[in-house]
């Protein structure tokens, strides 16, 4: 099956501003330089990235060139797509952390040496525009009646819509025009709310340079419900094992919907199309084994085989009752955690990190959802005495998060 063709059984394409054309492309024998930005907002990647981050590999795998662009420019504006507010403004200093760390991320799922895909930072040319001489160039190709009109900005027009944000979307269509010009770059993919950017980007390319240049969309990673997957109550999934352990990744895709799993096999993962097919035959529990395939398939990709078989015993340590218990989440106490020799229940659930405030703690409590070695506590005033966490206690938040807890 020749890539384009397997994105679209894989049901992750989403649109394309000349079909025949882009299936040409990525179809031919030869490799096809595409770009793809990232705005370092965060020092991790999250479960929303991964699709993109599988994209890059797939093609690279197909035998084209991927061109990772870091936006350390763009993100000092932020793109309003998709948020009712202003995103919070970053100084440079965390851009460039955030940047290190994406780079490194990227690097364990994408090839980046010889000339196999480029790692480009949009800083370096954006932060060298002449402001006048930009808008004279550049500025000029668009049309604010119709940018108002993209829904990147719908959203916005209602709470008020900055001067400083409607920079954004010029500043991703020069990115596209930038990238043609010096990497013989003719295809820009991102998500489907990225449409009307990658519309401008193309437009420009066109009416500045006379060139050709095509823009795919893919479909965001979403539940049947139609809401982003990879949220929990605590934030993001993260790449990063210290923000989202191993175990904790694992057990978010071992746990969600079972409408959920075939899409997100589909989205996620480099299983075959034929294989993950076969799988959307079973019904009721029959999933159940399809989720323990899918979530060891992407906790294998982003952490490793060994973290990822790790996770599985400690998952089924818990819930079927074997396997090795050992790489549960846990933390330790010292004698200066405890207050008059002991922990309250509330602040047990914010040193854990199974809460992220007091009131979030209380509201557990209060609806039932913590238990301590399986008593289920009902007291905000319940405390664990060091003796008892000396001994080690097992914490568990709703139904399925688990939590070890030990004095030393």
């Amino acid at each position: 099956m020749n890539i384009f063709d397997e994105l679209s059984a894989r049901g992750i394409i989403a649109q394309c501003t000349d079909e025949d054309k882009v299936r040409e492309l990525l179809n031919g024998d030869k490799p096809v330089a595409f770009y793809i930005g990232f705005d370092p907002t965060a020092d991790s990647l999250h479960v929303g990235h991964f699709v993109t981050i599988m994209l890059l590999a797939r093609l690279q795998r197909a035998g084209h060139i991927p061109i990772a662009l870091f936006g350390g420019g763009t993100a000092m504006v932020g793109d309003p797509s998709g948020k009712s507010d202003m995103r919070k403004m970053l100084t440079c200093e965390e851009i460039d952390h955030n940047i290190s760390c994406f780079r490194k991320q990227m690097s364990c799922f994408v090839d980046f040496s010889g000339e196999k895909a480029h790692i480009v930072n949009n800083a370096d040319w954006l932060g060298k525009l002449n402001y006048i001489e930009f808008l004279r160039e550049v500025g000029v190709h668009f049309s604010v009646n119709r940018m108002l009109a993209a829904e990147c900005y719908k959203q916005r027009l209602e709470k008020g819509l900055s001067f400083f944000e409607l920079n954004y979307m010029i500043m991703q269509s020069y990115d596209f025009l930038h990238l043609r010009r010096e990497y013989d770059c003719i295809l820009q993919l991102g998500g489907d709310d990225q449409w009307s950017n990658i519309i401008g980007g193309v437009e420009l390319n066109r009416r500045m340079d006379g060139a050709e240049s095509y823009g795919l969309t893919f479909k965001l990673l979403l539940t049947s419900a139609g809401e982003k997957m990879g949220k929990t109550v605590g934030g993001a999934v993260w790449l990063d094992p210290e923000k989202t352990s191993p175990y904790e990744f694992y057990q978010y895709w071992r746990d969600i919907d079972d409408a959920d799993v075939i899409n997100a096999m589909m989205m996620l993962t480099f299983l075959p199309v034929e294989q993950i097919n076969e799988y959307a035959k079973r019904t009721g529990s029959e999933l159940n084994e399809v989720k323990e395939i899918f979530a060891l398939e992407i906790t294998t990709l982003v952490h490793g085989e060994e973290e990822a078989k790790k996770a599985q015993q400690a998952a089924r340590a818990l819930f079927t009752g074997g396997g090795d218990d050992t790489n549960i989440p846990s933390s330790t106490l010292t004698e200066d955690d405890l207050t008059d020799g002991a922990v309250n229940i509330l602040d047990l659930l914010i040193i854990t990190k199974l809460a992220p405030s007091k009131a979030e703690a209380r509201r557990l409590v209060q609806q039932g959802g913590v238990s301590v070695d399986g008593e289920k506590i009902t007291s905000f005033d319940y405390s664990l005495s060091g003796e008892k966490l000396a001994q080690g206690v097992l914490l568990k938040k709703g139904k399925k998060v688990f939590h070890k807890v030990l004095l030393v």
